[in-house]
């Protein structure tokens, strides 16, 4: 049950955005307690005091650009991230951060030394832990009220539908050619945007795709010709490179939730970071 306006009220406090601008904040600590006693989700709080023009603080720097119907826009998505490694730890981060308020987290691998260069779930303490597991947790520690549902799973074409379903869009953190092709097919089916990065060494690029666009074959060929890893089993994966194209897969994903800016739709960006190239290109 949502706390009630009254209760909003008595816990929120006036303070003043950096430009001296009023607003009434609710804190973390204040979130927990009105969850705690409504029996609502600190998501379900948070969406409450927006309704009733209370910013929750942990969301007040994204309030000069967002309104108060974007912020809860974001805390009602739902979005799936396909691949828990350098791109989709990355991505994480960023997006629970941003009150995403559902992520669907898939991965069926665990950590292993060669991960602690670029993936930020990584940790020594935490090498051969599960990934997805890792994700959930750290979702936990730096913004509880985005519901995580956790699976530690492969892609494939066989589960990718029921895997995906529910998701208003869908971020590919994927190393695998094949499975990303099997992702797209599965957003495809399901009506989904996808959003779709790769990295090797230094350079890297990133597109969304919607249902009815052609997709990953302008970028790629056709999934038949392909080899299951793309260019980083040559070139590696430098952390930079990861974090910047992984940024980028965010703003993305923000754009596709709000309806605002301009998307990466039939273009594909591409950096290459050593040589302080960016290029966005027609895919039409």
């Amino acid at each position: 049950m949502k706390p009630a306006p009254h209760e909003l009220e008595q816990l929120s406090e006036a303070k003043t955005f950096p430009d001296k601008a009023p607003y009434k904040s609710l804190s973390v600590a204040n979130t927990l307690r009105l969850a705690g006693r409504s029996g609502a989700s600190g998501r379900e709080v948070e969406m409450a005091a927006l309704e009733n023009g209370i910013v929750p603080e942990r969301y007040t720097r994204n309030m000069r650009s967002f309104s108060l119907a974007d912020q809860t826009a974001l805390l009602q998505a739902h979005v799936g991230v396909v691949g828990l490694g350098g791109l989709g730890g990355t991505v994480v981060e960023v997006l629970a951060r941003m009150g995403v308020g559902r992520l669907r987290l898939v991965d069926g691998d665990r950590f292993e030394d060669s991960n602690l260069n670029r993936q930020m779930l990584s940790t020594v303490d935490g090498l051969d832990q599960l990934k997805s597991e890792a994700a959930r947790a750290r979702v936990g520690r730096i913004n509880p009220s985005v519901d995580v549902t956790a699976l530690a799973e492969f892609v494939t074409a066989e589960n990718a539908g029921a895997v995906l379903e529910g998701c208003d869009v869908v971020v590919d953190c994927l190393d695998n050619l094949r499975t990303r092709f099997q992702v797209e097919d599965a957003c495809r089916r399901l009506g989904c945007p996808l959003v779709s990065a790769a990295v090797a060494g230094s350079s890297g690029h990133v597109t969304t795709i919607f249902p009815e666009d052609t997709g990953l074959r302008l970028i790629y060929g056709e999934p038949g010709q392909l080899p299951p890893k793309g260019a980083e089993t040559a070139l590696g994966t430098l952390p930079y490179a990861v974090v910047f194209l992984a940024t980028l897969e965010c703003a993305e994903v923000v754009k596709v939730i709000l309806k605002k800016g301009s998307l990466l739709r039939h273009k594909l960006l591409v950096a290459d970071l050593m040589e302080g190239i960016i290029e966005v290109m027609n895919l039409r």
